[in-house]
Order: C-alpha cells, then sequence, then structure tokens
C-alpha cells in the first residue's frame, strides 16, 4: 500500500488543493515587508496584480498538461515542443530558480528569530544559518517518512497564526476604523515608480502552481478541471494575501513594515497588545509559526528540487550523479547535499531582495518557455483550438514573463545568464543523454504520481480545506476520494 490511493480520478476539488498547496509556504511572511518597502498601501494592487498574472501564466500550463501525457512539467513540455536541449534549457532554469529559492529561506529563519533574540551577531547568524541546512538536509535524507507523519501538526502551528492574525485584524478594524485610516494615508507614499521591482519579489510568493499539471490521466475530465482548478485555487490564494496584507498595513504604518525583519509577528505585537499581557503572546505565536513555515517550506523546497533533479538525470538531461539514490534510505542523497552546501553558500554570501530576483528571472524564463511551447504542441497534438486559447492566452503569459525578466537588476541579470551559461557545458560535457528506462518507469508509474499528489495536498490552507471536506463527507455518510492508510 503506497500512501495514498487514488480510489477515484482527482475531481476540481483536489486539483485545486494541490494548487493550493504547491503555492502557499512561507512566501506571506517573508515578502510582505519587501513590498511595504517598496510600494507602501499600493503594494496591495500589486499582489492582486501578480495573482491575476499567475491566472494567465497557469491556463498555458493547463493547456501543455491536457496534451502532454506523464511528469515533468515545463521541462516535458518543453522537450517535446521544442527537443532535448530546449528541454533542458529550461528544467536547469527550473531547478536554478528552485536552489535559489533554498537560499531564501535561512536568512528568512534567521530575520524572524531576531524577533525572539536580537542583537545577534553575524558570525552566529551563520551558524544559525548552517545548523538550519544541515537539519533539513539530513531529515531530508534519512527522515523523509517520519516528517510526513508529523505534517498535520505542522500545517496547524503554521496556518493557525494567520488566521488568528486576520480574524483579529477584521475585528480590531471594527472597533477601530481611524487606526485603519491613518495607516493607509497616503495609499502611495512612494508613489508607482517601484512597481516592478515590488511585482518581481510579490510575484515569487505565487510560484508553484505548476505542481497541479499533473499527468491528464488521473484527472476527470481534464479539458475542464484543471483550467477551473487553477483559477479556484490562485483566487483563493490571493484573497488569502490580499487579507492578511490589509490587516498588516491598517496595524503598522508602511513606513515601519518597511524596516521590519519580522513584519507579522511586530505587527501581530501590537494587535493583541490592546488587551495588555496579550501583545506578546501574539508576537510570539506569529513568530512560530513563522519559523515552523519557513522550515517546512524549505524542507519541501528540498525535496522538490532534489526530485527535479532526478527526474531530470533520468530522462539524461542532468549529470548521472543526481540520480543516484542512498543504498538504505532510497533518496537523491548527492542532489540534496549538493543543493543544500551551494544554497547555503549563496544564502551566506546574498541578500533577500537580489535572491529572490534571481529565482523569478529563472521562473520567468521556465513559464515563458511553456507559454511558447502551447501553440506548437496544440498544432502537432491536439485539436483545433479558437485563437483565444491557442494564441491570446499564451502571448499574453509570455508576455507577463518577458516583462519580469525586464524588471530583473542588471546585477541579476547578470548572475542570472552566467548560471545560464554554465548549464550549456553541463549538458554538453556532464548528461548522457541516454534515459536510464528502469528509473523512467518508476518515476512515471501510477504508485510514484499518486503518492506525489498526496505530499503535495498536504500543505498549507489545501491541508485545513482536505479536512473539511473529510469531516463533510463523513457527515454525510459518503465516501472520501482520498484513502489514507492505516499507521
Amino acid at each position: 500500500m503506497t500512501r495514498a490511493e487514488l480510489t477515484s480520478k482527482l475531481t476540481t476539488f483536489d486539483v485545486t488543493n494541490l494548487v493550493i498547496g504547491g503555492i502557499i509556504g512561507a512566501d506571506i511572511y517573508v515578502v510582505s515587508s519587501i513590498g511595504a518597502a517598496a510600494m507602501g498601501p499600493l503594494s496591495l494592487v500589486v499582489w492582486a496584480l501578480a495573482g491575476m498574472m499567475t491566472v494567465i501564466i497557469a491556463l498555458s500550463f493547463a493547456r501543455c498538461a491536457s496534451l502532454v501525457t506523464g511528469v515533468g512539467g515545463p521541462f516535458a513540455y518543453t522537450k517535446e515542443a521544442y527537443g532535448p536541449f530546449a528541454g533542458f534549457v529550461v528544467g536547469w532554469s527550473l531547478w536554478i530558480a528552485e536552489w535559489v529559492s533554498l537560499a531564501v529561506f535561512p536568512i528568512a529563519f534567521v530575520r524572524y528569530l531576531l524577533f525572539f533574540i536580537p542583537n545577534l551577531s553575524i558570525m552566529v547568524q551563520i551558524l544559525i544559518k548552517i545548523a538550519f541546512v544541515a537539519v533539513l538536509a539530513t531529515t531530508n535524507i534519512v527522515g523523509a517518512k517520519a516528517a510526513g507523519q508529523t505534517n498535520d501538526a505542522l500545517t496547524l502551528v503554521k496556518l493557525v497564526p494567520l488566521i488568528l492574525f486576520s480574524i483579529g485584524g477584521i475585528v480590531f478594524f471594527l472597533f477601530s476604523p481611524a487606526t485603519m485610516v491613518a495607516n493607509y494615508t497616503p495609499f502611495a507614499p512612494f508613489g508607482v515608480g517601484d512597481i516592478g521591482s515590488a511585482l518581481i519579489v510579490i510575484f515569487w510568493a505565487f510560484a508553484g502552481f505548476e505542481v497541479s499539471t499533473i499527468p491528464s490521466d488521473s484527472i476527470e475530465n481534464p479539458e475542464r478541471t484543471i483550467p477551473r482548478a487553477l483559477i479556484i485555487g490562485i483566487s483563493i490564494v490571493t484573497v488569502f494575501y490580499l487579507t492578511t496584507n490589509i490587516v498588516l498595513f491598517g496595524i503598522v504604518p508602511s513606513d515601519q513594515l518597511a524596516v521590519e525583519t519580522a513584519p507579522l509577528a511586530s505587527a501581530a505585537t501590537v494587535l493583541f497588545g490592546v488587551i495588555p499581557s496579550l501583545g506578546i503572546i501574539g508576537g510570539l505565536i506569529l513568530g512560530i509559526g513563522a519559523l515552523a513555515s519557513v522550515s517546512g517550506s524549505d524542507e519541501s523546497g528540498m525535496i522538490g528540487s532534489s526530485s527535479l533533479a532526478y527526474a531530470l538525470a533520468v530522462e539524461g538531461l542532468f549529470p548521472s550523479a543526481f540520480a543516484k539514490t542512498h543504498h538504505k534510505y532510497k533518496t537523491p542523497y548527492v542532489s540534496i547535499i549538493l543543493q543544500s552546501v551551494t544554497a547555503l553558500i549563496a544564502s551566506i554570501l546574498g541578500n533577500l531582495n537580489f535572491l529572490i530576483g534571481v529565482s523569478v528571472l529563472f521562473l520567468s524564463i521556465a513559464y515563458a518557455s511553456t507559454c511558447v511551447s502551447v501553440p506548437r504542441l496544440d498544432r502537432e497534438l491536439g485539436e483545433i483550438q479558437s485563437p483565444l486559447r491557442r494564441l491570446a492566452i499564451p502571448l499574453a503569459g509570455f508576455v507577463f514573463c518577458i516583462y519580469l525578466i525586464m524588471q530583473c537588476s542588471l546585477d541579476q541579470l547578470l548572475v542570472g545568464m552566467l548560471i545560464l551559461g554554465i548549464g550549456i557545458p553541463v549538458y554538453v560535457i556532464f548528461s548522457p543523454k541516454e534515459v536510464r528506462e528502469h528509473e523512467r518507469e518508476v518515476l512515471l508509474s501510477r504508485e510514484h504520481v499518486l503518492e506525489q499528489i498526496y505530499d503535495r495536498e498536504h500543505r498549507y490552507l489545501a491541508n485545513l480545506l482536505r479536512h473539511i471536506k473529510r469531516l463533510y463527507r463523513r457527515s454525510k455518510g459518503q465516501t472520501q476520494t482520498w484513502r489514507e492508510p492505516a499507521d
């Protein structure tokens, strides 16, 4: 018995959960203060814009997923449309984007730890980053199964603080509307000049939706289900992000948020401080939630990026070392160790804004390639589509991706082009270009795909929605779509 068994094809609700679970992580804890520094309350408009852009780009993924069977996401779509080297470039870009994201989380962890232990020296902060990465890397190599068993409890630790924060903020505004009005005035204190840089950082919080574009033969009526689930899921995430930020800006002035290392924890201190002795407790709750969320996101990111590298190696597009698995734990330990060490170095040398920008640069390359793959795949594999679906939506998604690339700083572009260039000799010299048939069969097996689906659905808000649905179905005496194995 695998970790999950699918008793019927995935419904719109199930795929929506995958979308939500793929997107929501620690991003909201990390990005809010950066948006405040760039735009003030006007960044709320940028959050909504980023959500809209994500929907448009995601619809191209939906079309590709309905045409290309198997797993692999952007690199599989591009490989099918334009050949192995193009597939490698996209796979390399996506892996680098995920690897750079791994470097963000140690920085975010230290920033929120400073809320509890201020004035930590630079050397102590570096030692904490080393310990943080070492523990999570070890967990991924030897303890992934045990970590998965604690996921439900961790979800509560990560999510409940944000829900309490949002509800408490709404109640606070009902009784103190003047405070909210004052903090939202002026609405655009810094003008609109930095909208591009703010959009890059905020768009990073929406990355991850592509994990929902799983093989279409596992989905009920995929041509209709996947686009609908993407629109609903991304809309729910956007509302969740907006609600949190509306409360955040209403409680703390934007100029103060701009310099906060732990914006949500600091805002919770103010919010619950209206009741004597609860202010510090509120800050502690949000701070602990942030630390747990950042740790969980980094752990999930390690799993995702090492799995992507493994898949690329199995396809013959990455050096074969990335396909090596531990003889005892059956995990891609070479990939985990390599990406952990290099991400740690990047977290020590880089800063938050720079690393997020580089990650979005490579994400945009992968997303743009998916968009331009749609017309070709449609022509070769699909049926005749309307001009809107065949050209207009992919073109709009491609334009959005190019705009994001253009908003990156010169330093980010130079570093990005250097890393992209390094990928060429990796492919030419080290990649075997031979498919490892046995590993590929395992990777594409229904058992493996279902296990990945189960893991992706068990995250954050998606996990809460799954529990709500399970309770509802039990109250109605219905059979669950998902059946979890007994411990």
